[in-house]
């Protein structure tokens, strides 16, 4: 089943990393403390909205700041998206 939950919803991106493939795909790598439902989605459809030129990377790092849902872009659907590993 599902971990224990936690009484906060504050979560910690521990690093991120983009990394072009030979093949021209993009690997998103994201390490965190914990994710909440839809929180590596929303971060990918905001970092989409970067690479349109719909936002600057300063956006990107504004909308993370201020910690406002709102101000993201849209939630990515899942296909491409893999869980690659969990750490304890």
């Amino acid at each position: 089943g599902s971990g224990s939950p936690r009484s906060s919803s504050v979560r910690s991106i521990i690093n991120a990393d983009i990394v072009k493939t030979d093949d021209d795909y993009l690997v998103l790598k994201i390490e965190g403390d914990g994710f909440l439902k839809f929180m590596v989605r929303n971060i990918v459809g905001t970092l989409v909205d970067v690479g349109l030129d719909k936002i600057t990377s300063d956006d990107f790092k504004r909308i993370l700041v201020s910690k406002d849902r709102n101000l993201a872009g849209i939630t990515a659907p899942p296909h491409g998206l893999f869980l690659i590993e969990v750490k304890y």
